[in-house]
């Protein structure tokens, strides 16, 4: 009996000690935002299992990282949240001699105001926020943001379940920055959100391009990958930056304090900046990728596309997210008075 426990006791000590030493990484993504078969040749190339997970909004992500029940190795964060991550310490510093492709990545999209040594972050795409519109469904040219707030479009509006997008879209109908910490420019932010909710078919992000291109509605904001995207499948829509400016956002991928599988972390960094993979991600998802090298590599009608990859010097009032600090209570607020209304 007891070498029967003995034998049982080293295969369970033998299994534990195998699951500990399983060569993977750990990703944390935006949905629909990687293409698969990047994952598959990734395990094929490096003998790595990717455990893929995903999230929907900034917000969840950080609350998921800030209660340290899983660990990963890689997040995609947005801008302003990999500011406030940093800020936690809730992030790695990067050791670059690591990331031999990183020459690859664009030096105008590193070293922004949310890392500026770029100590912490490695851009993986970027786009702009703007509006999609059905031709044959609405009237004239779109121009401004006011048409979100328009009657004759009852209920045929998409607006994003994000409260840093939509509360910034009402912030700069009013002539404010979309960073503003004043609490009454952000009172009236959430008055005009409070009005506009009757107009609104759906508080959406991932299924809003599904909506669109099957014409369930007429107008959606949409990031402007999305937007590329949804215009390849329906050549009925368009896509606008408002006149009155908009949101320049980037996300990029950061390693979490607690990551461990750290040295598999920076082969999967390295792994995106390649240019042949840089290039079949921007043509899966359709967003903007930081990674010159890989332009060529691209289909020219992506590569073409100014919905895809935006004159920058030609866009006014564009605005990149800060982290707003403890002014987030107030937008978390705000956001919780809209959706409940």
């Amino acid at each position: 009996m007891k070498k029967i426990i003995l034998v049982l006791m080293l295969i369970l000590l033998t299994g534990c000690a195998g699951s500990d030493s399983e060569n993977v990484v750990n990703v944390y993504n935006w949905g629909e935002y990687m293409d698969k078969d990047i994952l598959k040749d990734f395990e094929a190339e490096t003998g790595i299992k990717v455990k893929y997970d995903t999230f929907v909004t900034n917000e969840d992500l950080y609350v998921k990282m800030k209660k340290g029940g899983d660990s990963y190795d890689v997040i995609i964060p947005s801008e302003y949240m990999i500011e406030r991550m940093i800020g936690e310490d809730m992030l790695q510093k990067l050791d670059k001699e690591k990331l031999e492709n990183l020459h690859n990545i664009d030096p105008k999209l590193l070293n922004m105001d949310y890392d500026p040594d770029s100590e912490y972050s490695i851009p993986y795409l970027w786009g702009t926020l703007g509006i999609v519109y059905n031709k044959n469904k609405v009237d004239g040219e779109v121009e401004s943001w006011d048409i979100l707030w328009d009657k004759k479009y009852e209920n045929e509006i998409v607006m994003l379940d994000s409260s840093r997008d939509s509360i910034g879209i009402a912030l700069k109908r009013l002539g404010y920055s979309m960073n503003t910490k004043d609490e009454k420019e952000l009172e009236e932010a959430r008055n005009l959100l409070v009005e506009q909710k009757p107009l609104v078919l759906a508080y959406q992000v991932d299924q809003t391009k599904d909506i669109m291109v099957g014409e369930e509605a007429s107008i959606a904001v949409m990031y402007s990958g999305d937007a590329y995207d949804a215009i390849r499948q329906n050549d009925n829509l368009e896509y606008i930056i408002p006149k009155e400016g908009s949101n320049l956002w980037f996300d990029s991928m950061v390693i979490p304090s607690n990551a461990k599988n750290i040295d598999n972390a920076y082969k999967f960094i390295d792994y995106i900046c390649k240019p042949e993979v840089a290039a079949k991600l921007a043509d899966y998802v359709g967003y903007s990728t930081p990674n010159l090298e890989c332009k060529d590599l691209l289909e020219p009608e992506m590569r073409e596309s100014e919905v895809a990859f935006p004159n920058l010097d030609e866009l006014n009032d564009m605005e990149v997210f800060n982290n707003p600090g403890e002014t987030v209570i107030i937008y978390d607020k705000i956001w919780t008075d809209v959706i409940s209304e």
